[in-house]
């Protein structure tokens, strides 16, 4: 079940949202969309679910269309809440699932799981509007993936959560790759999809600027980043051929250099000076990425 874009562009009037994406999202993979507000994650999704038309391409999974009859095998976490307030819990999430082909029974046996899961039994007979910002997103979150999706979207997942509850919700969507859904998320922290993602595309302005796995978008950066703290100091290194950036620390200096021999050298530099608490080279990160490409921090 393999979800393929294939030249997609939306234009709202003479403003394009997106342009000409084409991005291939194998099946069982967790598959990372970055961006800054307003790159065209959204429309993106929207367009993929079938609610918005695109101006140009085509998107397909397993080589049909999405729509109304693809509906019970997709799941989508919108990053709006779209939940009736006024319900009960139960009511309206085993409704959302017999739409979606589940039988009434089942939907409640999974639901009392899921609660359980997120250690919220006592939720189910309260109205949304009664639960806090984190908790209706756990609620809108089972509502995603109750019946159990091929296809999983997830529009900001972690927003509005807690340390404690991101970790229940990402072990929870790490679970449901296990198990077999195809996911794709975007997040606006980027430890998150580094963290969990194999692939990932980033946006900027509608289109992407970097596609593909995340071993061969760190291996084609060429930069290492440099972490060294040492009972001396290392101002002068500022200066040291091929280094690009450098950020002092309470324990000593971040710097970005241009590979891995820079890093070689600076060791051979500064061992005559003292005692090294810690050297490490490390792979640049999705956020060092992301300032190169889009010229700006993403946070």
């Amino acid at each position: 079940m393999v979800l393929k874009i294939e030249n997609i562009t939306k234009r709202f009037g003479t403003f394009t949202a997106v342009n000409d994406l084409s991005l291939t999202i194998p099946e069982r993979e967790m598959f990372g969309f970055l961006g800054a507000n307003g790159a065209g994650k959204t429309t993106t999704f929207r367009m993929i679910l079938g609610l918005m038309d695109s101006s140009d391409g085509r998107i397909t999974w397993n080589g049909n269309p999405i729509n109304y009859s693809t509906s019970r095998y997709i799941g989508y976490l919108p990053e709006e809440r779209g939940l009736y307030p006024k319900l009960k819990v139960k009511e309206q999430i085993v409704y959302l699932a017999r739409l979606r082909g589940m039988e009434k029974g089942e939907a409640q046996t999974e639901l009392d799981k899921w609660l359980e899961r997120f250690k919220v039994p006592e939720y189910a007979n309260k109205k949304v509007e009664e639960l806090s910002k984190g908790n209706q997103q756990k609620i809108q979150f089972i509502a995603a993936v109750l019946h159990k999706p091929e296809l999983l979207i997830l529009d900001e997942p972690f927003s509005g959560l807690d340390p404690v509850n991101v970790e229940l919700l990402k072990e929870a969507v790490l679970d449901l790759k296990k198990n077999g859904s195809t996911i794709v998320f975007s997040s606006h922290r980027m430890e998150h999809v580094e963290e969990m993602c194999e692939h990932l595309c980033i946006m900027h302005k509608g289109s992407p600027v970097v596609h593909g796995s995340l071993r061969d978008i760190k291996k084609s950066f060429g930069k290492k980043n440099v972490v060294i703290h040492a009972d001396f100091s290392l101002d002068f290194l500022k200066e040291y051929p091929g280094v690009i950036k450098h950020k002092k620390t309470a324990e000593g200096i971040h710097l970005q250099i241009t590979g891995e021999e820079v890093a070689e050298n600076l060791l051979k530099e500064i061992v005559p000076y003292g005692f090294i608490r810690k050297f490490a080279l490390e792979e640049p990160s999705l956020n060092d990425i992301f300032i190169e490409k889009v010229g700006a921090s993403y946070e």
